[in-house]
């Protein structure tokens, strides 16, 4: 089982699914590059999707195949690693994977590209003027609502603050992607694609087109749940990660987390035809 982050976060946002699968797999939450305990990115190319993915293949070469589950920037390196090599990848996961790529080439004059675009060049410019704080506040209101900066501890702001760098590049790397339409169409793996009612309008377009090009997966949408849901509602979406890898691998038995039942009966099911 591996396990993918999102960006500014690290390995560690997984710790309480890690410890649901752990009875029934042996699960990698593997640190992208200049998170947790790796490295910053050194190669000679600018930093990439597939270069994150590399870090991951060979613990898939390694295995043999294993189930992949990503949130956000670690979603797209996931969905990327589905594409590059299927015969690895024995089921997919992803919450609200940040292809902007994908989202540019549907719609390339959309409000929702557009935001991206806005987001990314402001980002960059406050990073490259020195401004890494203002950059991490607008980085973090724009995910998680207006103020949601201010109510960060002062140690989970100097840490997403000093991601910044790494962030942008992050932002460059999901632009570039060129996940295509025809070869996302041909993943035959199990899939569940996730996302939350409250995320950013480019993050609930990324998952419109999702849903369009595999139909045949599982789409979920998660009421009153924001792009951070995997953080901000680990309980609820470990019990949907767990029950999808129930489904596909019918010999599991997975400790399930407890949900309160006032967040759990907000999970909306859209499971297409």
């Amino acid at each position: 089982m591996v396990l993918l982050h999102s960006s500014a976060a690290s390995s560690r946002q997984w710790d309480a699914l890690a410890a649901c699968l752990r009875p029934a797999f042996d699960v990698h939450a593997v640190d992208l590059h200049g998170h947790g305990r790796q490295a910053p990115w050194r190669g000679d190319a600018p930093l990439s999707v597939q270069a994150e993915a590399s870090l991951v293949l060979p613990l898939l070469e390694r295995a043999g195949s294993a189930h992949v589950i990503g949130h956000s920037y670690g979603a797209a390196v996931a969905l990327h690693l589905a594409v590059a090599q299927p015969s690895l990848v024995r089921s997919l996961a992803v919450f609200e994977p940040v292809l902007f790529g994908l989202l540019a080439e549907h719609e390339p004059l959309g409000s929702a590209a557009r935001e991206a675009f806005d987001l990314a060049a402001q980002l960059h410019a406050l990073v490259a003027g020195g401004r890494v704080e203002t950059a991490a506040e607008q980085f973090v209101d724009y995910w998680s609502g207006p103020t949601a900066w201010k109510r960060l501890a002062p140690t989970a702001q100097q840490s997403v603050a000093g991601r910044m760098p790494i962030v942008v590049q992050h932002f460059d790397a999901l632009f570039r992607e060129a996940l295509t339409p025809p070869e996302l169409t041909r993943l035959t793996m199990p899939v569940l694609c996730m996302a939350g009612d409250r995320s950013t309008a480019a993050a609930l377009r990324i998952a419109g087109v999702l849903r369009r090009l595999l139909p045949d997966a599982s789409h979920d949408l998660l009421a009153g749940v924001g792009h951070l849901g995997p953080i901000t509602h680990a309980a609820l979406i470990n019990q949907r990660l767990l029950r999808f890898l129930e489904t596909s691998i019918p010999s599991a038995h997975l400790s399930r987390p407890a949900v309160r039942p006032d967040i759990s009966s907000t999970l909306q099911m859209e499971q297409s035809a």
